[in-house]
């Protein structure tokens, strides 16, 4: 299964809303939503079209309906390969997200992340000539050097390292150590700034269950987690986080087994995460789905994981308009496949509620 994210698109859209220059940041929420022992809730900043004022509105709904926003942005390697300071539109585009962030209330989690949102068997962005490897001296620089930037400027209380790593390691399992030790040095170098700031990586739930039969995968067989994949990073794994999309496996939200999520709790006696995930709720190519698998999918996370869940990122707040997105991409391929997402919404994108969105609503006490 291929994710996706538009960073790029909507950081650039974010930048020309806040002008140009680096305003100062606004102070950080006096009580903090993270000093709560309960779930928090969130969602990815991407507006329902392509226009500043979807951008503006998708920010005061996620406020209406949310605790976070998740900042997932591609490294912009040559930004950061020569040190952590510096400026460039990289790191405006960033922090004019921060600022948006901030003007409605809201707190952040970050997930930097080296790899194609589109194909997590890529990188992201190579400079020409780079060779692509977690070996390689030079993105290994770059990538502990953006951490480091990203943790000294914005302070969050949540960071990952990487998005569904565990597909690039099904992959590339010779430069899977590869990563592993450099997230291992990462994770020593924010603890020694930031000692407080929780770090973890996130692995496609679906994925690790072999849900997607791959040849890699050899003779293993759906529900046989590889939990080895998990385990490479333990003990410098604070939250087990997962994404997760299971309307490409079951049918509908009814069918997702009772004891789909679970697992996790058993294997780990860590704090778990949804960092990514969403139910779609239309017919879409080969996708046959309406709003009630949607409501059936949400209460299966929070009725197998609620109890030791830390956060909760519903992809989506508002459903995208395709149409808005694919004259902007230019790619009928890949407007094809974010199709595949467009509707995970907990409202449809002109702004009407889905009957989700009562539910979701309820799970946070509103």
């Amino acid at each position: 299964m291929k994710n996706f994210y538009l960073s790029i698109l909507i950081l650039a859209i974010a930048a020309l809303a806040c002008g140009s220059g680096t305003p100062s940041i606004p102070p950080a929420p006096q009580n903090s939503v993270f000093d709560s022992t309960e779930t928090t809730y969130g969602f990815f900043p991407s507006p329902p079209e392509v226009t500043l004022e979807s951008v503006f509105q998708n920010f005061k709904n996620i406020a209406k309906h949310g605790d976070f926003v998740l900042i997932q942005q591609n490294a912009n390697w040559e930004d950061f390969v020569n040190g952590v300071d510096g400026e460039s539109q990289n790191r405006t585009d960033i922090i004019n997200q921060v600022i948006l962030t901030r003007q409605n209330n809201l707190e952040y989690i970050f997930v930097l992340d080296a790899l194609n949102g589109l194909n997590r068997r890529e990188f992201s962005g190579l400079p020409a000539g780079w060779d692509a490897s977690f070996a390689n001296p030079d993105i290994r620089a770059a990538y502990k050097n953006y951490a480091l930037w990203v943790v000294r400027n914005f302070h969050p209380r949540y960071l990952g390292l990487a998005s569904e790593i565990n597909a690039y390691m099904d992959a590339y399992p010779d430069d899977a150590q590869n990563f592993i030790s450099l997230y291992n040095e990462i994770y020593v170098l924010v603890k020694s700034d930031a000692p407080e700031t929780q770090i973890f990586v996130t692995f496609q739930w679906d994925d690790l269950n072999n849900m997607f039969p791959q040849p890699e995968e050899g003779n293993r067989q759906k529900f046989d987690v590889n939990w080895e994949q998990i385990e490479a990073f333990e003990p410098n794994l604070d939250i087990w986080a997962i994404s997760t999309y299971p309307y490409f496996i079951f049918p509908s939200g009814s069918e997702i087994p009772v004891d789909y999520y679970t697992p996790l709790l058993l294997r780990t006696s860590k704090l778990v995460a949804v960092a990514e995930g969403g139910f779609s709720t239309e017919t879409f190519n080969q996708l046959t789905n309406t709003p009630e698998d949607q409501v059936a999918y949400l209460n299966a996370i929070h009725n197998q994981l609620g109890s030791r869940l830390v956060f909760w990122v519903n992809t989506l707040m508002s459903d995208f308009n395709i149409d808005s997105y694919a004259k902007e991409m230019g790619n009928s391929e890949d407007a094809s496949m974010l199709g595949n997402f467009a509707y995970i919404g907990l409202q449809n994108f002109d702004g009407t509620a889905k009957p989700a969105l009562e539910l979701w609503d309820s799970f946070r006490g509103e």
